[in-house]
């Protein structure tokens, strides 16, 4: 198509603002990969709290070439990740950048972008399945996912779930305080019910999950825990049935991923005893696409493409997506599986949803 036929269809200017936003994007990919090279070489840690430095100063100490990482901060300084001061030559990472990037916070993004790039690993298994079908097994993807998912995780485990997610649901709290029997679904590694065993010594705990290298990762977490005691991990598919009876179940950004999402919400359900309650953390989405627009919907979509959609397509299953067990749909299957009410728990973050849901 020449200038002058895409000039019959939109104006040039309309099509070199577009090109502008899809230069900022294309931009914000290689930031993000710059980003993930800081948190890997550890020069973000080096960089926080740190009085401004010199690329040689911050090669000297963190053991990398200088040239690579004079290179690197006039890539964070470009985009603003880190400010520099031309007089010095000293590059500075603000103090309101340090919990994003360089520290132990609720929003702390480092896992996230190893995450993401553990995701590169799968692109051409699932280009296949968009031509083919099925999906790809949760066995294809590598330590860097794995990994990287546990320490974004981590900040909303370690700085919220029982500072404000479990406070915020009374009830709950007091049947923790009292040594309730609890099981987290879908576990992965442990992080939570660790969280919730450390906090809530009474109580005996279990994490289920039918990836056997993420309990493997969860049992010895525990030990290095201490709390081995009284949380244990099992390999079990929930679909077919929860075993034991429990006080509260709780899944974290499980049921939208899951083969069988109805099956293992009647599983939960059965598995509740009669003052039981189910607290699910899950995507802050909407049923309704124009209320996902915007770049946290965007990136909603891509992850499901990435891991959550196919994942479950992988093995044939229902494939809800990440935003498919939004608060429509949560109060809808919940109800098909026989829960009596579903709370929708006010927390404030845009990531997720926290729902106390009641027998």
């Amino acid at each position: 198509m020449t200038t002058a036929e895409i000039t019959v269809e939109a104006s040039a200017a309309a099509v070199e603002e577009f090109a502008g936003r899809v230069t900022g994007d294309t931009s914000a990919w290689m930031v993000t990969t710059m980003a993930m090279l800081g948190d890997r070489l550890g020069l973000w840690r080096a960089l926080a709290h740190s009085d401004p430095v010199t690329s040689a100063e911050l090669a000297a100490r963190t053991g990398t070439g200088e040239r690579y990482v004079r290179e690197w901060l006039s890539s964070m300084a470009s985009h603003g990740y880190l400010t520099y001061d031309e007089s010095t030559g000293r590059f500075t990472l603000p103090a309101e950048h340090v919990p994003v990037l360089a520290a132990d916070s609720p929003v702390y993004f480092g896992g996230l972008h190893q995450a993401l790039y553990g995701l590169t690993g799968v692109l051409g298994q699932v280009t296949e399945a968009f031509r083919v079908g099925g999906g790809v097994p949760l066995a294809a993807y590598g330590e860097d996912w794995w990994q990287g998912l546990e320490r974004f995780t981590a900040g909303s485990f370690d700085h919220l779930l029982t500072q404000v997610w479990v406070p915020a649901m009374p009830q709950v709290y007091a049947k923790l305080a009292l040594g309730a029997q609890v099981a987290d679904v879908g576990c992965g590694r442990g992080r939570a019910l660790i969280g919730l065993a450390r906090a809530f010594p009474a109580g005996r705990y279990v994490g289920f999950d039918v990836h056997p290298e993420s309990i493997a990762a969860a049992r010895a977490a525990a030990v290095e825990a201490g709390v081995a005691d009284r949380v244990r991990f099992e390999v079990c598919d929930a679909a077919a049935g929860i075993p034991g009876e429990y006080d509260v179940v709780t899944t974290f950004d499980v049921i939208h991923d899951l083969v069988e999402p109805a099956a293992v919400l009647k599983a939960i359900r059965g598995a509740l005893r009669p003052a039981g309650h189910y607290v699910c953390v899950d995507i802050n989405a909407s049923h309704h696409l124009p209320d996902n627009a915007g770049p946290l919907g965007a990136y909603f979509y891509g992850i499901s493409i990435l891991y959550c959609l196919t994942t479950s397509l992988a093995q044939h299953g229902a494939g809800l997506g990440t935003c498919g067990f939004n608060e429509h749909t949560a109060r809808e299957l919940c109800t098909r599986a026989g829960f009596g009410s579903v709370t929708k728990v006010e927390i404030g973050n845009p990531f997720n949803n926290l729902y106390e849901i009641t027998v």
